[in-house]
């Protein structure tokens, strides 16, 4: 398998994890020129931007490792687009979680990047 397919794989893995958590899902891989967002969802009132990070060991690192600075600015970014595009207000209580996925283990963040931005 190739990184695309893995990738795609595992974001189907945390989409229904997410369904499974009672999340309903709105969209999947949102790309726009500024970046793109693995999962759109609704959860308890939130409009929810989902990051989904897979290794399959920590050699390399630990998945939330790579999610730098730079990545949530352009994650953040690309929420606001497609909130702009698609007439979402602006005061729309939103929020930005992160499934971590290693090997098997799925883990949710939710409000992940709360106190980075």
């Amino acid at each position: 398998m190739n990184k695309r397919e893995v990738g795609s794989l595992n974001e189907d893995r945390a989409a229904r994890f997410l369904t499974a958590h009672g999340y309903e899902i709105i969209q999947k891989n949102f790309y726009c020129r500024m970046g793109e967002i693995d999962i759109i969802a609704r959860s308890e009132g939130y409009l929810c931007f989902v990051e989904v990070k897979y290794r399959s060991s920590e050699a390399s690192g630990s998945p939330g490792e790579a999610i730098t600075p730079r990545k949530i600015r352009r994650i953040t970014r690309t929420a606001q687009y497609y909130m702009l595009i698609n007439n979402i207000p602006e005061n729309t209580p939103c929020r930005f979680d992160v499934i971590i996925i290693l090997d098997d283990k799925i883990t949710l963040i939710p409000n992940a990047f709360d106190g980075i931005l």
